[in-house]
């Protein structure tokens, strides 16, 4: 185990992965002092999702520590940063601490050494899925950049932007392959694809 103390944002809705980049906007306090803590130490931060709602939510078991890559500074405290993931984390324990934000325990996933590649009928599978997804809630998407993406951004990518629920966002990020993700974000897209045709409620 690579155990270590994560200082954590919890963020429902928000999914990081490694690798990819995270934008966000920092306001509330407490997450003014983890940005503070986290630029005086190792400017790492772990992105995790709340399971539910309330002052101090219990969290899932799975989040993605995250470099800040870029940051400004606003002049009312505020914060723009970009967030960039560096591995997963599983939640061992959530520690007693005096700070504002909240810690945790964790085991944090050593980084893969090379980028996983999908077989080319699981790309063909995931590129025709993403199109009938995006015509039927009227996106408009560049698909000749889409195409020129390595397998990794797509996949990652298309994960973190779609307009899925948190819980199914939670099971994209717990995939522990690539080819799996795909699978996921292709099942849930026809999910709702179908719920969307049948103009009921979203996911989301």
């Amino acid at each position: 185990m690579n155990l270590a103390r994560v200082s954590i944002f919890p963020l429902s809705g928000a999914l990081l992965l490694p690798g990819m980049d995270l934008p966000l906007h920092i306001f509330e306090p407490r997450y003014r002092a983890l940005i503070h803590d986290a630029m005086a130490r190792d400017r790492r931060i772990g992105m995790i999702q709340p399971r539910g709602v309330g002052p101090v939510p219990p969290l899932f078991d799975v989040g993605c520590l995250g470099h800040v890559s870029q940051i400004e500074a606003l002049d009312d405290g505020r914060f723009n940063i970009v967030l960039t993931g560096l591995a997963r984390f599983r939640v061992i324990r959530e520690l007693t601490v005096p700070t504002q934000f909240r810690q945790v325990e964790a085991d944090v996933e050593q980084a893969p050494q090379e980028d996983e590649v999908l077989h080319a009928v699981e790309r063909a599978a995931l590129e025709q899925e993403s199109r009938r997804f995006a015509d039927t809630l009227g996106y408009v998407v560049d698909w000749t950049a889409v195409s020129r993406l390595d397998d990794t951004a797509l996949v990652n990518g298309i994960a973190q932007i779609v307009p899925f629920d948190p819980a199914a966002k939670q099971t994209l990020l717990e995939a522990d392959t690539l080819s799996e993700r795909s699978e996921r974000i292709i099942q849930l897209m026809q999910i709702v694809g179908r719920i969307e045709r049948d103009g009921n409620a979203t996911m989301q």
